[in-house]
């Protein structure tokens, strides 16, 4: 059985569009989200339209937690205005599914978080070492960094799938990974950024939202990388 494993949607309807025809045409039969499918775009509900319609099971991220609760995010006071306009605009019963999303997801020895293991929701991995896999863990899927890395320890793996909707790695493509058998594929997909970009300025939003779009970089031009260490090495 094929498992395609996204994360990090964040409204971008455009992107996550290119992902899922990607996704049928490589025949996968299950999908899972690692989280944060608001935030950031112009178009929160839709994206939670398509994932019910694929039947997407849905790991909490922090952006849709803001979403869903009385707490905004506490870093960034621009993603706070995107989340306190996105609750305007979407429906009780697209908040509804949102927050059935799971803490975390056990698949046999495939354990997923947004974060981290040790901090589900929020836990940022830029520095991944073997002891980041929880025990009895083959691989630890995550996403929140934005950025797409396969490593190996041994016989044990660390993978963050990307992001479909504001990749932050340098290349500007949806990311996104394919778990077939014990076999993980990264993969990468076109989509139209004019199209996300052109929802978001009819939605009123400031260039300096958009741009970094085009560079597969975070709001401001930052390029992110996650750096594999070897322990005991």
């Amino acid at each position: 059985m094929k498992i395609a494993i996204l994360s990090d949607i964040h409204s971008n309807l455009a992107a996550l569009k290119a992902v899922l025809a990607d996704v049928e045409a490589q025949g996968c039969s299950q999908i899972i989200s690692l989280g944060d499918v608001v935030g950031y775009h112009a178009e929160p509900g839709e994206c939670i339209d398509l994932l019910i319609q694929h039947n997407v099971k849905n790991i909490m991220g922090n952006h849709d937690y803001y979403l869903i609760g009385e707490e905004n995010c506490p870093r960034s006071r621009l993603v706070s205005q995107i989340i306190d306009y996105q609750k305007s605009i979407v429906t009780n019963s697209q908040k509804d599914w949102l927050a059935q999303s799971v803490s975390s997801l056990v698949i046999d020895d495939m354990y997923m978080v947004h974060g981290g293991w040790k901090d589900p929701m929020d836990q940022y991995l830029y520095k991944v070492r073997s002891s980041d896999i929880p025990d009895g863990a083959r691989v630890l899927f995550s996403g929140h960094t934005h950025v797409q890395c396969l490593a190996e320890f041994g016989f044990r793996y660390y993978c963050n799938p990307g992001s479909v909707g504001q990749p932050r790695d340098g290349d500007p493509r949806a990311a996104y990974a394919i778990v077939d058998a014990s076999n993980i594929r990264l993969c990468r997909v076109d989509y139209d950024i004019d199209k996300t970009v052109q929802t978001m300025i009819a939605a009123g939003f400031d260039s300096k939202f958009y741009m970094n779009l085009y560079a597969g970089a975070q709001i401001g031009g930052r390029i992110d990388k996650i750096t594999i260490e070897q322990e005991g090495i």
